[in-house]
C-alpha cells in the first residue's frame, strides 16, 4: 500500500508556519521524535541488563516503535520495529534466557511493532485528509481575498495577510482596492470570528464593496450599503452579534485628497517622511452588520479628508497589529517604527511592519492581521 505524504505548509506562504523538525516519510531521523525512540531503545537494554529484576525493560523495547510510529514515517516505524525485534533477541541470547522466552519477548516486541504501524498509516490518512481540507480552505480565502493590483490610479499598492497558525487559516480579515468614477476606493476590515462563517461574511463584505464602490457616489453612503448588505446576512444566518469592523477610503483622481470612513476599526496612519500621524475619526462610528435601524431623513456622517503628498502612505492594518503583545503583555505600538522613513515603497513599507510585529511578540504572533498600504506616487519631471 502506498501512504499518502504528510503535508506540511508552503514555504514562502504568508499562512505558513515554522517548518516541523521532523523529516516525515523522508527516511531520516531528526530531531525530539527519534530521539525518543532511541531512548527508549536504550533504555530497554540498560534495564534489561542490569535491572534489579528480570525482563524489566521489555516494556521499554516495546514502546520504542509505538513512539516511531506515532511521530515518525512509516519506513521509520518500521525500521525500529525491526531494531526492537533484533535487539530483543540478542539481549535475551546474552543474559541466556530459555527458547520459550526469548520467543514470547519477540512476539511481544514484533506484536506491539505491528500495531505502531498501522497507527502510523492512520495518522498519515487523517494528516493528508487534513491537509486537503485546509488547502481547499486556503484556496477558497485566496478565491475570495486576492492579492489587490500593484497600482490602482494614481497609488501604488501593497497588502499582505498573516495567519498566527496554520492550523487556522481560515479568518476574517479582508481587504480591497478599486478604480471607480469616483477616485480609487478601498476596504479594510475584520469580521467578527472564523472559519467557515467568518469566510462567508468576507464573500459578503467583499462582494458588496465591488458593486457598490462604482454606484455610491459618497464613501457615507457606501458605508451604508455596506452595513445593510452585511446586517441582511446576520439576519439570514440567525447570528444578532456578527459585526464587521472596516475602514473605507477614497482618494481622489489626483492621488491629493484621501477620504476615510471608520466604523469601528483600529485607525490608520498617514506615513509621510520621517512621520507618522494617527488618523483618528472626527466622529466614531459603530461597526458595519449591526442590524441597527437607517432613520430616514438623517444623513450619516462626513467622510474625513486628509491631504496626501506626493510619495505619503495610506497605513491600513486589522487589531492583529494593535493587539499584538509581548511577553509582558504590552500592546505594540506601531508609531516608532513606522518613523524611521519607510514610506517610499508600499511593499516595503508594509514588510516592515509585519516584521515589527513580529520581533514584538518573540515571532508567536497571537492573531491574524491584514495590512495594506497605499502610497501616492512620487510626480517625476
Amino acid at each position: 500500500m502506498r501512504l499518502p505524504p504528510r503535508l506540511r505548509p508552503g514555504r514562502g506562504s504568508a499562512l505558513s508556519s515554522r517548518q516541523d523538525p521532523v523529516e516525515t516519510y523522508g527516511g531520516r531521523v531528526l530531531g525530539t521524535p527519534g530521539a525518543i525512540a532511541i531512548l527508549l531503545l536504550i533504555g530497554g537494554v540498560v534495564m534489561d541488563l542490569y535491572g534489579p529484576y528480570a525482563y524489566l525493560g521489555l516494556p521499554l523495547l516495546a514502546a520504542a516503535p509505538l513512539a516511531a510510529g506515532a511521530m515518525l514515517s512509516f519506513a521509520m516505524s518500521a525500521a525500529f520495529g525491526a531494531l526492537a525485534c533484533t535487539t530483543s533477541i540478542l539481549v535475551d541470547l546474552h543474559l541466556g534466557r530459555p527458547v520459550s522466552g526469548l520467543l514470547v519477548d519477540l512476539a511481544d516486541v514484533a506484536m506491539t511493532s505491528a500495531l505502531a504501524m498501522g497507527i502510523n498509516i492512520l495518522i498519515g490518512r487523517q494528516q493528508y485528509r487534513l491537509a486537503q481540507a485546509r488547502g481547499v480552505a486556503e484556496a477558497a480565502q485566496r478565491a475570495v481575498l486576492p492579492d489587490p493590483p500593484a497600482q490602482v490610479g494614481p497609488v501604488a499598492v501593497a497588502a499582505r495577510y498573516e495567519a498566527a497558525q496554520s492550523e487556522a487559516r481560515i479568518g476574517g480579515d479582508l481587504f480591497a482596492v478599486q478604480m471607480t468614477p469616483f477616485g480609487v476606493r478601498a476596504v479594510i476590515g475584520d469580521v467578527r470570528g472564523k472559519g467557515l462563517q467568518a469566510i462567508t461574511s468576507v464573500s459578503v463584505a467583499i462582494g458588496a464593496f465591488r458593486q457598490e464602490a462604482e454606484q455610491a457616489p459618497t464613501l457615507p453612503l457606501l458605508a451604508r450599503q455596506l452595513d445593510l448588505a452585511l446586517s441582511r446576512e446576520s439576519e439570514r444566518v440567525g447570528d444578532a452579534e456578527e459585526f464587521t469592523t472596516a475602514i473605507l477610503v477614497e482618494i481622489s483622481p489626483d492621488g491629493g485628497t484621501a477620504r476615510l470612513v471608520n466604523r469601528g476599526h483600529p485607525s490608520p496612519y498617514l506615513v509621510r517622511m520621517n512621520e507618522a500621524v494617527l488618523l483618528e475619526p472626527a466622529v466614531p462610528e459603530l461597526p458595519l452588520g449591526m442590524g441597527l435601524p437607517v432613520v430616514e431623513g438623517v444623513e450619516p456622517p462626513p467622510a474625513d479628508a486628509v491631504a496626501l503628498p506626493p510619495g505619503a502612505s495610506l497605513l491600513l492594518f486589522t487589531d492583529g497589529v494593535t493587539e499584538a503583545r509581548d511577553a509582558s503583555e504590552v500592546f505594540f505600538d506601531p508609531a516608532p517604527g513606522l518613523s524611521r522613513g519607510r514610506c517610499s515603497d508600499p511593499a516595503a513599507l508594509v514588510d516592515a511592519l509585519v516584521a515589527d510585529v513580529k520581533a514584538w511578540t518573540g515571532y508567536q504572533p497571537q492573531d491574524d492581521m491584514a495590512i495594506m498600504a497605499l502610497t501616492r506616487e512620487v510626480e517625476t519631471a
